[in-house]
């Protein structure tokens, strides 16, 4: 197919890209050449919309500048799936295109690292060896960071940041998702050395016609009276930790939600006391109000299963602390723990599960996406589903024991059908490269703006999807719904605010830096 022609306008960028039969979007088009005018940027932009184009085309104006370019992700997967999108996209021959990761030994790097036009990276990879000096970016015209959400700290994403802006390389950062916290957007726009922030959302006149139709559902539950027997045992407990911390002169919680937030923050209090024996008289009042808490949302937003396997794990342990041992043998875990056993023996489990598989089947034929937070609860929803006769598999994390190989084949299995249901941990809401899922749903909220986008970014992309979240009512499930869906109008909102700054700091320059 011709090229359009409104994509001569890139200039000499056009020479480097392939541009044949790509249609024509203004709105990337436009923001190219922001990028081009101003310098550092932002660029926060719904899957699915074309971030990576727009990156390729900063490279491209490097290398019509004859300048090199780097494209950094935060993942091995990740840097494979621009790999393959890059040499296709760019004209340039594939041996200048350098695929560079930690797997590659470092005697070999720095040749290749050298002699290559484009280089796509992992960043620890590259901040290492710019560390060790065999390798520099004198001669790089831009740097593009993926998901550059994660530049914050200490990561090598801000070392490689800072190593451009003191050689003066134009930084382009790609996000769906900054965060909703003015102090995280403020780290990552300094960390990047950002002069302006390219931001649109699937509502803007520009990217609307381009965006496939994403309809949101929300499930709602009841936890049935096993689920409130298991609960309502482990509550005296929960209380009497409370108590006991009330009465040493901590801070009140409320004791139907205690958030995570609050828990941590009362660790680092109790571990402040200077006086000993106070000090661990709270601890293992703490300590077990921790367990208690988890094995509590475990068994109200999670499973039946996954409260049963986080308890069996407590009872096995070998060395077990004062405050473990005490929980172990109190009255309310025993009952919880037995009427646990006694539920999974009878096959029965939370209705959430029940929910799940009524979607499912209402998706027949569908590719579908499962997202749960724990391990133990994807390993139970895969069983589940396989029992119920739809094929499921389930995709955890390398610190779950699962290698790299592994993880691929599953992708690549479900990419090519040989399966209806990926149930993912929260490895899959980035860096995974399967188009055309139909459905998405989410086993629980979460109160993370960053992780919802990438979540819901999995489906939509190419055809109508379907996201279906699932709820189940007064736990704190409907307390992270809610929380989620502010924080997502708080990021926005704190966007325009962070780039009207910008704005007055560094109005838009007429010259173009590439």
């Amino acid at each position: 197919m011709p090229v359009d022609e409104r994509w001569l306008k890139l200039g000499a960028a056009a020479d480097f890209l392939n541009l044949d039969g790509l249609e024509f979007r203004e709105y990337q088009l436009n923001i190219i050449n922001s990028i081009r005018r101003r310098g550092n940027t932002l660029v926060v932009l719904p899957t699915g919309l074309g971030k990576t184009f727009i990156g390729a085309s900063i490279m491209a104006s490097a290398l019509a500048s004859g300048k090199r370019a780097m494209l950094l992700a935060p993942t091995k997967p990740l840097t494979e799936q621009h790999y393959s999108v890059l040499t296709g996209m760019l004209k340039i021959p594939k041996e200048e295109i350098l695929l560079l990761t930690g797997s590659i030994v470092k005697k070999s790097r720095s040749e290749m690292e050298n002699r290559s036009k484009v280089i796509i990276a992992t960043p620890q990879t590259v901040a290492n060896d710019l560390k060790s000096g065999n390798f520099s970016i004198e001669d790089f015209g831009a740097v593009v960071f993926d998901e550059c959400h994660r530049a914050v700290g200490k990561y090598a994403y801000t070392y490689i940041a800072n190593e451009c802006t003191v050689r003066d390389i134009l930084i382009v950062g790609l996000t769906a998702s900054p965060g909703s916290k003015k102090e995280r957007i403020n780290a990552l726009v300094s960390a990047l050395g950002i002069k302006h922030i390219e931001a649109r959302i699937t509502s803007d006149s520009d990217v609307m016609k381009y965006v496939m139709q994403k309809f949101i559902h929300i499930v709602y539950v009841d936890i049935s009276e096993r689920v409130r027997e298991i609960s309502g045992s482990l509550k005296p407990e929960i209380d009497s930790s409370i108590r006991t911390l009330n009465g040493m002169g901590f801070l009140r919680f409320n004791t139907d939600f205690i958030p995570k937030g609050r828990l941590i923050d009362l660790g680092n209090q109790i571990s402040k006391i200077q006086a000993i024996n106070y000090r661990m008289g709270a601890m293992v009042a703490y300590s077990k109000l921790i367990n208690l808490s988890h094995a509590q949302d475990l068994i109200l937003t999670e499973g039946i299963a996954p409260f049963s396997s986080y308890v069996e794990g407590l009872y096995l342990r070998e060395k077990k602390s004062r405050s473990l041992e005490s929980l172990l043998s109190s009255r309310g875990m025993i009952a919880a723990r037995a009427y646990a056993l006694a539920a999974l023996k009878n096959g029965e489990e939370h209705p959430k599960v029940v929910a799940v598989l009524d979607v499912l089947k209402g998706h027949r034929g569908k590719k579908m996406i499962i997202f749960a937070q724990y391990r133990s609860t994807v390993k139970m929803l895969a069983e589940y589903i396989n029992n119920n006769g739809i094929t499921a598999m389930s995709f955890v994390g390398k610190k779950d024991g699962v290698t790299q190989e592994t993880q691929k084949k599953v992708v690549q299995d479900f990419r090519d059908g040989a399966f209806d249901v990926l149930v993912a941990s929260s490895i899959g809401e980035e860096g995974i490269d399967i188009p055309g899922v139909d459905v998405v749903i989410f086993y629980e909220p979460i109160p993370n703006e960053i992780r919802n986008i990438q979540r819901r970014g999995r489906t939509g992309r190419f055809a109508t999807g379907n996201v279906y979240i699932i709820v189940a009512r007064g736990t704190k499930d409907q307390i992270y719904l809610r929380v989620s869906e502010q924080r997502e109008i708080k990021m926005l909102n704190l966007i325009r605010i962070v780039n009207a700054k910008l704005e007055i700091k560094s109005p838009a320059e007429g010259q173009s830096r590439l």
